[in-house]
């Protein structure tokens, strides 16, 4: 049951993900990166997995050393948590960059790459991201502050 579940946490997430890189112009796409409510089945997956080993896993966040998150992924149903939790807060990560790359019109050429880094390798896609949303964020025209004249 617990490969199972391992398994079904990012075939839960990858279709907000497919959607985000190869569909990210049409309406239902960015309706859906915009709620955060994408992530909850992910976030019940990680209660059943999480449930099994609550006690190692409070352990393990309450009191950090890596010496208890050692015991803690040492279980099938801890490292199940830990995964649904990393692809959790991913999916959030890639939403909010998804919609940070249509505010600014970073082209999905560009985007697409960048999430799917940011699936395989978020501290990478993320600053890099970080560095994209600063170029383009100084190449938005200027929107004035007083009023226009008649």
């Amino acid at each position: 049951m617990t490969g199972f579940l391992f398994e079904l946490t990012f075939l839960l997430a990858a279709p907000v993900w497919l959607l985000m890189i190869f569909a990210p112009a049409w309406r239902i796409t960015e309706r859906v990166a915009a709620s955060p409510l994408t992530v909850l089945p992910l976030l019940v997956v990680w209660a059943v997995l999480a449930a099994p080993v609550a006690p190692e896993l409070w352990t393990a966040v309450s009191s950090p050393d890596i010496d208890t998150f050692r015991d803690l992924v040492a279980l099938a149903n801890g490292a199940g948590a830990i995964w649904a939790q990393v692809i959790a807060w991913d999916l959030l990560l890639g939403q909010w960059m998804y919609r940070e790359a249509r505010r600014l019109a970073v082209p999905p050429l560009l985007m697409g790459p960048l999430l799917i880094l940011t699936i395989l390798l978020s501290p990478l896609g993320l600053p890099l991201f970080l560095v994209v949303r600063a170029v383009w964020s100084s190449r938005a025209p200027r929107r004035r502050t007083e009023p226009a004249l008649p």
